[in-house]
Parts: structure tokens; sequence; C-alpha cells
């Protein structure tokens, strides 16, 4: 039932403008320092390197009248399993391998059957670290 154009990919599962549709998403990159004490001067800092980035996927489905549904349930089936998905956008930027920490819903105006007609939903993911350097470029 899903239908439109891709604007964005994890792994094989695929966020469409109609369907698995996602509303925001938001980035998060820590890059923390060390802090090194110092005598008589203000303490000096030393650059630890890149620990986490971390991306929130939101969006809402409406299952009964454009689907989607099966695609999240996907999405919980490749988490629960420990599979890492590469993420990447409509206009072809990798944002690497990541990790889904947590998937969350809200369903809400169920039919008669108990089936949502509205499921909004949050997926929590973190990149996985380089697992192959190429000619300097971490994959």
């Amino acid at each position: 039932m899903s239908s439109g154009p891709v604007t964005m990919a994890l792994g094989p599962f695929l966020f469409r403008s109609i369907g698995f549709g996602h509303t925001g998403l938001s980035r998060a990159l820590e890059t923390p320092w060390s802090e090194v004490q110092t005598a008589g001067k203000y303490h000096a800092q030393q650059w630890t390197g890149p620990s986490t980035d971390s991306v929130t996927i939101t969006g809402v489905l409406f299952p009964s009248a454009y689907g989607g549904l099966t695609t999240l349930r996907g999405l919980q089936i490749a988490a629960k399993n420990g599979i890492p998905l590469m993420l990447v956008s409509l206009r072809g930027q990798v944002f690497g391998r990541h990790a889904v920490q947590r998937i969350s819903e809200d369903q809400s105006l169920h039919d008669r059957y108990g089936t949502p007609r509205r499921d909004a939903y949050s997926i929590e993911l973190k990149r996985l670290g380089a697992v192959l350097n190429i000619a300097g470029i971490s994959i």
C-alpha cells in the first residue's frame, strides 16, 4: 500500500512520502574533550575523538489509509535480532551503519478490530564504529 517517492532508507526499509513516511529527523554528534589539570592557568583540553553519533526518526502512520505498519514491524524484527542497518538519504548522503537502540509507538484511534488508525513512532539509532578503513576512508 506504500507509495510515493523514497525519501530515505534504513537498510532495506524505505521511507516514502506516502505510507511509511517520516515527519522529523534529528541528529546529535558528541565529540568530548577531557580536561587536563594545569597549575596556575586554565586547564588544558584534550580532544578524545567522536564518541556518539545518534539519529532519531519520528513519523506518523495511518495504516488503514496508507499502510506502513508492515515496514515498522520489519524494523522491529531487525532491531530484535541486532541487525545493523545503513542509513541513506534521498540526496544520496550516506550516514553510515547504525544500530537500532529503541522503537517507540503511540497508537490511537483504534477500529473495532483493535487496529490503530493512527500510529506515531520514534526510532532511535546510534552509529556503529568504523569496521573497514580503505585508503584513509572509514566505512
